[in-house]
């Protein structure tokens, strides 16, 4: 196994730092991802390239077959709490490379659609669900929480590794696809139960509070409703995009 020990120096230790900011991760096109069960997602998902591997000595011996071909390091406990951009470091670390596949809409299943969604735990949560429903695409407007924070990172417990995401402007790309159904989460609209299950189709999912903005509600083809019997004024957008995939996947 290719790994060896050393201290990281402190220039190391700064590139590793910076990539809790956006602007670096987008520059060097690589973002980190910590704790043992998602690394081990990393390096056993298919044309996921992870570029380096830093942990504990013991975790590396354990998963010596898995990171056979990774560029791997062992690292002290004080080191890799330098390096972690978590309250409490969890034996590995890795730097993951962002995917570099041309998105290309898939017609032939549910794709989501996420409409100022900003708060990165409801995104990793959001991505999270999409996998578990089979969903494989998510068009995010520019404004989405960042993909690759880390935050989001660890709320998608692996699940960005098989999850296309695309952040474009949600109008000019949705006047793009004549002909998809689209359904809106709205206050307003068709009760869920009255809906058949889609095979195909983008089901929009709106900001946490302001919900979906009237240019992109203007493009919706039907509006959908979670019916309510309680006094809550709404539902926090990952809880409602896990009713509303757990009903039109059906």
């Amino acid at each position: 196994m290719n790994y060896i020990k050393r201290m990281l120096n402190k220039s190391e230790v700064k590139y590793i730092q910076s990539l809790s900011q956006k602007k670096f991760r987008d520059e060097e096109g690589v973002y980190l991802v910590e704790g043992p069960k998602i690394v081990q997602e990393a390096l056993a998902a298919k044309g996921q390239v992870v570029r380096k591997v830093y942990a504990l000595k013991e975790w590396l011996v354990l998963n010596a077959e898995l990171c056979k071909s990774a560029d791997s390091e062992i690292v002290a406990e004080f080191e890799l709490e330098k390096i972690s951009q978590l309250k409490t470091p969890n034996q590995v670390l890795a730097v993951v490379e962002m995917p570099r596949l041309d998105f290309r809409f898939r017609t032939d299943q549910p794709g989501l659609v996420l409409d100022g969604i900003q708060d990165p735990g409801n995104l990793g949560t959001i991505i999270r669900i999409a996998d578990w429903f089979g969903v494989q695409q998510i068009i995010c407007s520019k404004d989405c929480a960042d993909a690759y924070n880390s935050k989001v990172v660890q709320s998608t417990m692996g699940s960005i590794f098989r999850v296309q995401l695309l952040y474009t402007d949600l109008n000019e790309w949705l006047d793009q696809q004549q002909g998809t159904a689209l359904y809106g989460a709205a206050l307003d609209g068709v009760a869920l139960k009255d809906i058949p299950s889609i095979s195909n189709g983008l089901i929009v999912i709106g900001n946490e509070s302001k919900g979906i903005r009237p240019d992109v509600m203007s493009r919706v083809t039907k509006k959908i409703t979670i019916e309510k019997w309680g006094g809550a004024e709404s539902l926090n957008a990952a809880v409602a995009t896990g009713i509303i995939l757990s009903h039109l996947r059906g």
